[in-house]
C-alpha cells in the first residue's frame, strides 16, 4: 500500500525550520494569486507549459504535484510566488522551503524524462507592481534524485507510522458497532439516511427532532461508512461551543477502544497564550524555533487519541510551541475534527484549503444547521466605519496616514440614511489596496502589534477589498449613515455562490437540525446540489407529552405590544397558577422583555423572574441556567433567538413550559426590505425566505426546550393571533396537537399572515 504524499506537504513536514512568522501576511488573496500565476506565464514563450503534473515513487511513498511552469526549449521549470510588499522582507526560512518544492519538482521532471540536468527558477510576483524576481540555479539529475531522497527518508518512518495507523483505523472502524443497547425512536432512522448519504456520496437535508441523540445518530454512520468510502477525515462543525461539545463526547464515546484520533479546534484568539505579542519569533516565545521543536511536540501529540482544546495547550505549552498553529498541524493527522462552520465554509477556510491541497476525501456534519444562513451570509459580509478609518488615521505613523487620508477623500457621501449603491466605490477601493499594502509592509517592518484602531480597520479593509473581487448579484452594497459618520458594507444576501465548492469538494455533506423546513429555503440559500436528500425524521414524542396552546387573542405587533402587556400577564399568571414550576417566555426584544416582566412583577410579586440582559457573559449566563432546578419555581424571561433560545437542556422538571410571545420575524428595517427584494428577485419568495421561515424557526427552537426526553411533559404557549393562520401552522412540527388557550376562542386559520 502507497502512502500518497503531495510534493508541498512533503516539503512541508522536511523543510520548514526556524520561526513562525506571520508579519507577512496576509498574503495575496486566492484571486490575486491566481491572476498574479496568469500574468507571469503569459510573459512566457511559446511551448511553455503551466500547472505540470508531476509524480514519483520512494520505497512506500508515492509523491505527486503540479509545477507552477516548464519551459522544455530551456528545460527550465518554475515556481511562481505571489506576495505584497518588499522582497527583501521575505524570510529565508520560507526560501528554503520554496526552493524544497521546486528542487523536488526539479528531480521528478528529470526522472520522468531522463535528463541529466535542469534549470530551476523561483519567480517572485509582486502583486503591486507586477515585478518579477527571479532566482536561479542548475542542478545535475543525481544531485536531484540525492536531496528527493533526503527528504523522503525523514519523511518515511513518519509515513509508514500513518499507513499502520490508517489500517488499524479502518480495520476498527469496520468492526464498530452502536455503543448504546438500542438505537432511541428516530434516531436509527436519521443514521441509515447518513450512511445512504455517505455511500452514495450525496448531500443530505435531515431534520432530526430535539432529544433523539443527532450528534451520536450522525457520527456513527459516517464512521461506519469510512472505511468502504475511503474517507480521510470527518468535519464535526457546530455554531456553538455546547455542539462542539457534544461532537467531541460522541467521537470519545464511539473511538473508545479504537485508534480513533479527534482533534478539537479552537479559535486562534481563544487559544493564544501571548495576546499583546505578534506571531514572529522576535516577539512571541512560542513562536521562536516553532517548526524546531514542531517535530516532537507533533509526535507527543499523537499519544492523546482525544486532542480537546486542554490537551492540546498541554502539549504545546510541554514544548514551548503555540496551541493553535499546533492545532492547525495536527489537522493534517487526525481523522475526526471538530471544530466551527468557519474552517470549512468561510473564504479563507482552513480545512477546506488542506483538503483540496492534499486531495482529501472529506465527510462534513453540520451540526444545528438551521444557523447555516444567517452565518454563512455573516462570513461573506463586511462593513467599514467611517469613525473607526479615523480612529486608525490618528493612530497611524506618517506614510500609513497619508495612505487613510486618500480612503477619506474617496468616501462616498452619505446623503440619505440608507441608501443601496448601484455599483462598489471604484476610487474608493484603490484607496483601500494603496492603504493596506501600506500597512502591510508597516507591520513587516516593526516586531511589537500595531494600535487596537489601526489593526482592527487593517483587518476590515482586507476583509472588503477580497469580498470586492467575487461581488456580484448575490451580494449588495450600501451606505448608511450612523450621526454624522457613515458605514460602507458589502452585505451577502444569498450565500450559495460561496458555499457550492465547499459542498462540491466534500465526499458527502449532512446538515442536520430539529428546525430544516421548508427544506427548499435552506437549500436555495445554501447553494445545495440537486442530487441533495431530504429527510423529516420521525418525532419519538407524542401529542400528550407537550399541550401546545394558541392565544388568538393576542396581537404582539409593533404597534400592538404595548395594549399586549396586561393580557400576556395575566395568561402567564394563569398557566403557573394552574401549575407550578420553572417556564421560560421568549420575547421579540430587550425592551419588550423589560416591560413585560416589569408589569408580570408588579401584578404577580409572588412568582419569582429573572431576566436575561444584554451582554451577558458566560458566568451570567451559567447562573440564569442554574435558577432552572428540578424543585424550582419561577420564569426566566429570554430573548427569542438569543444565548437560551436553542442549544440548552433543562429536561424533566427543570423546565416544564414555554411562553412565546412572538413570530421571531425579523425587524422590518431598509436592510431587511432590501434583502426581502432580493430574495423575491432570486427566488420568488422575498417575503417568507426574508422574514417567516427564520422568524418561525426561532419559534419552534426555543419551543424544543421544553420536552427533551420521553419521560417530559410539559406546556407551549404560543402568544399572536398569526400562529392559528395557514402559512406558519404548515411550518410548525407535525407531532404537535394545536388547541386555543384558555380565554382565547377558537384557533384562527386564513391567509398569510401580516
Amino acid at each position: 500500500m502507497s502512502y500518497v504524499v503531495a510534493v508541498r506537504a512533503l516539503c512541508e513536514f522536511t523543510a520548514k525550520q526556524g520561526d513562525l512568522d506571520l508579519r507577512f501576511t496576509p498574503s495575496p488573496t486566492a484571486q490575486e494569486g491566481i491572476a498574479g500565476h496568469q500574468v507571469v506565464t503569459s510573459r512566457r514563450s511559446p511551448g511553455y507549459q503551466t500547472e505540470l503534473a508531476l509524480s514519483g515513487e520512494h520505497g512506500p511513498l508515492l509523491v505527486r504535484g503540479r509545477a507552477d511552469g516548464y519551459d522544455p526549449a530551456q528545460r527550465l521549470i518554475e515556481e511562481i510566488k505571489t506576495y505584497r510588499g518588499q522582497f527583501a522582507r521575505i524570510p529565508d526560512n520560507h526560501r528554503h522551503l520554496h526552493w524544497a518544492q521546486l528542487r523536488v519538482y526539479g528531480h521528478l521532471l528529470c526522472a520522468r524524462d531522463g535528463l541529466d540536468q535542469v534549470d530551476l527558477a523561483l519567480v517572485y510576483y509582486e502583486i503591486g507592481s507586477g515585478e518579477e524576481t527571479v532566482l536561479r540555479e542548475t542542478r545535475s539529475a543525481a544531485e536531484l534524485a540525492t536531496l528527493f531522497e533526503d527528504l523522503c527518508g525523514r519523511f518515511i518512518d513518519w509515513a509508514q507510522q500513518e499507513l499502520a495507523h490508517r489500517e488499524a483505523r479502518d480495520a476498527a472502524l469496520a468492526q464498530l458497532r452502536f455503543p448504546h443497547a438500542e438505537f432511541r425512536p428516530g434516531q436509527r432512522q436519521l443514521a441509515e439516511a447518513v450512511f445512504r448519504a455517505n455511500a452514495g456520496a450525496r448531500c443530505l437535508l435531515a431534520q432530526a427532532p430535539t432529544g433523539i441523540g443527532k450528534t451520536v445518530g450522525s457520527l456513527f454512520p459516517v464512521l461506519k461508512a469510512a472505511p468502504q468510502q475511503r474517507i480521510d477525515k470527518v468535519l464535526f462543525l457546530a455554531a456553538k461551543t455546547p455542539g462542539r461539545q457534544l461532537g467531541l463526547d460522541a467521537a470519545s464515546t464511539l473511538g473508545r477502544g479504537t485508534p480513533l484520533r479527534v482533534l478539537e479546534l479552537a479559535a486562534r484568539d481563544k487559544a493564544c497564550e501571548h495576546p499583546d505579542k505578534a506571531c514572529h519569533g522576535e516577539s512571541c516565545p512560542l513562536a521562536q524555533g516553532f517548526y524546531d521543536r514542531l517535530p516532537a511536540a507533533r509526535q507527543a501529540a499523537l499519544a492523546h487519541p482525544m486532542l480537546d482544546r486542554a490537551a492540546l495547550r498541554e502539549v504545546a505549552l510541554a514544548h514551548d510551541v503555540c496551541p493553535y498553529y499546533l492545532g492547525s498541524e495536527m489537522a493534517r493527522w487526525s481523522d475526526v475534527i471538530v471544530g466551527d462552520y468557519n474552517y470549512w465554509f468561510d473564504t479563507g477556510a482552513m480545512l477546506y484549503g488542506l483538503a483540496l491541497a492534499n486531495q482529501w476525501r472529506v465527510s462534513v456534519l453540520v451540526d444545528e444547521a438551521h444557523n447555516m444562513v444567517s452565518r454563512a451570509r455573516a462570513m461573506h459580509t463586511c462593513a467599514l466605519d467611517r469613525g473607526a478609518l479615523r480612529a486608525a488615521r490618528a493612530a497611524a505613523p506618517p506614510l500609513a496616514k497619508k495612505a487613510l487620508g486618500r480612503v477619506t477623500r474617496a468616501w462616498p457621501e452619505a446623503t440619505q440614511p440608507y441608501e443601496v449603491l448601484p455599483a462598489l466605490p471604484d476610487k474608493l477601493l484603490a484607496a483601500l489596496q494603496t492603504a493596506t499594502s501600506a500597512i502591510t509592509d508597516l507591520l513587516a517592518e516593526q516586531p511589537a502589534p500595531p494600535d487596537p484602531a489601526l489593526q482592527r480597520f487593517y483587518f476590515d479593509a482586507l476583509h472588503f477589498t477580497r469580498l470586492a473581487e467575487t461581488f456580484g448579484e448575490h451580494s449588495l452594497c450600501d451606505l448608511t449613515r450612523e450621526g454624522k459618520d457613515s458605514a460602507l458594507s458589502i452585505r451577502n444576501v444569498v450565500p450559495a455562490p460561496f458555499l457550492k465548492s465547499r459542498f462540491a469538494l466534500a465526499h458527502s455533506t449532512t446538515l442536520f437540525s430539529a428546525t430544516l423546513s421548508p427544506w427548499h429555503y435552506y437549500s436555495d440559500a445554501l447553494g445545495l446540489p440537486d442530487s441533495t436528500a431530504w429527510i423529516d425524521v420521525d418525532s419519538p414524542f407524542s401529542a400528550d407529552q407537550l399541550a401546545v396552546r394558541v392565544a388568538g387573542h393576542i396581537s404582539t405587533r409593533y404597534q400592538h405590544r404595548s395594549a399586549s402587556l396586561a393580557p400576556i400577564a395575566q395568561l402567564m399568571a394563569q398557566e403557573y397558577t394552574q401549575r407550578p414550576g420553572n417556564y421560560l417566555a421568549f420575547f421579540s426584544s430587550f425592551d419588550y422583555l423589560e416591560q413585560a416582566a416589569t408589569l408580570f412583577a408588579e401584578r404577580h410579586p409572588d412568582v419569582p423572574t429573572w431576566l436575561q440582559s444584554r451582554r451577558m457573559n458566560e458566568d451570567e449566563r451559567a447562573a440564569f441556567l442554574e435558577r432552572f432546578t428540578e424543585d424550582g419555581r419561577g420564569i426566566g424571561f429570554a430573548v427569542l433567538g438569543g444565548a437560551f433560545g436553542e442549544g440548552i437542556d433543562l429536561p424533566g422538571a427543570r423546565l416544564i413550559g414555554a411562553f412565546i410571545a412572538t413570530l421571531g420575524l425579523p425587524q422590518v428595517n431598509p436592510v431587511n426590505e432590501q434583502l426581502r427584494e432580493r430574495m423575491q428577485a432570486t427566488f420568488g419568495a422575498g417575503y417568507d425566505y426574508t422574514y417567516l421561515y427564520p422568524g418561525i424557526q426561532k419559534v419552534v427552537q426555543a419551543a424544543g426546550r421544553v420536552v427533551r426526553t420521553l419521560d417530559d411533559r410539559g406546556v407551549v404557549v404560543l402568544i399572536d393571533d398569526r400562529f392559528g393562520k395557514a402559512p406558519v401552522r404548515d411550518l410548525l412540527p407535525r407531532w404537535w396537537k394545536i388547541e386555543a388557550a384558555s380565554g382565547s376562542g377558537r384557533v384562527p386559520s386564513g391567509s398569510r399572515c401580516g
